[in-house]
């Protein structure tokens, strides 16, 4: 891979974690006020319009019908269940804390690489799971005070809901289209979020328009470029930037809100990066290794 397709990689994914992160943080701002399901159905909602635009300027429409079925589905409804967890998280924690117990799903995808995509794990692989996991338990405040609140939970929960999703994800690859995999997970959360959330709707205020155009365009742009991150570059040297999260949220929190993490945060932040590095470095040592 040229160094040249890395750095515009690397590029497309910092811009795509800074979108993210502000996308984040209008989530966390409309969920004092809406359910956290009805949250989840107006990011997809507002951003329809977006992925339509997008498949129609990518004249591949036509491979909107030609998919599995059963596994979009089931992407379509454990990505209902994340936005909505994650939703109901950011309410309850501040984004640093949730970006350092989200940081777990790369392990987690790991673990499920191996029944799913019939990968081989090598017992290094399990060393680095099993760090990630001690600094969950850090970053979740060991004195036992706040392991089990609701927030972390949620967290925890939204992170495995993305790993089924990404694992998912790279199984419809083989045969789908890109762009079928971002319209229906985007139509799905919209529909199945919506039918949830509809019993208790709550009638969205006016003033909160600005929000949701930021939604929409913050989480279509981020969504483009994490795509172009991973299309052009290794993905061992592109996911390391995935972490920067953790500056974003720091920042933003002190920002808005005037909180800095803690330092139990900080440490299990420190523990669960460092799991995930090592584990891109096995990779990019296997990769490496292969004949080309």
């Amino acid at each position: 891979m040229p160094v040249s397709g890395n750095l515009r990689s690397i590029a497309a994914m910092l811009t795509a974690v800074a979108f993210f992160s502000v996308m984040d943080t209008v989530l966390k701002l409309l969920s004092a006020h809406y359910p956290a399901t009805q949250v989840a159905a107006l990011r997809g909602l507002v951003a329809m319009p977006l992925v339509v635009a997008y498949v129609l300027w990518r004249r591949e429409a036509h491979t909107l019908l030609r998919i599995r079925w059963p596994l979009h589905l089931l992407r379509g409804l454990v990505g209902v269940v994340m936005l909505s967890l994650f939703t109901f998280a950011l309410r309850e924690l501040q984004l640093a804390e949730a970006y350092t117990i989200f940081f777990i799903a790369p392990l987690m995808i790991t673990v499920l690489s191996i029944p799913v995509l019939k990968e081989k794990v090598r017992p290094a692989h399990w060393a680095a799971v099993a760090v990630g996991l001690v600094g969950v338990v850090i970053a979740l405040r060991p004195q036992g005070e706040g392991f089990f609140t609701w927030g972390a939970l949620a967290v925890l929960g939204s992170a495995l809901c993305y790993s089924v999703s990404a694992v998912t994800g790279r199984l419809l690859s083989r045969s789908d289209s890109a762009v079928s995999l971002i319209f229906w997970s985007m139509a799905m959360i919209t529909v199945g979020a919506g039918t949830m959330a509809w019993p208790q709707w709550v009638p969205v205020r006016a003033e909160h328009t600005a929000l949701l155009l930021a939604l929409a365009a913050t989480g279509f742009i981020a969504q483009l470029c994490i795509t172009e991150a991973f299309r052009h570059g290794q993905a061992a040297a592109v996911a390391p930037f995935e972490y920067t999260a953790l500056a974003w949220g720091a920042g933003i929190d002190w920002l808005l809100w005037h909180t800095l993490p803690q330092a139990h945060t900080l440490v299990g932040a420190a523990i669960i990066i460092a799991s995930g590095l090592y584990l891109i470095h096995l990779e990019r040592g296997q990769n490496t290794a292969l004949p080309p």
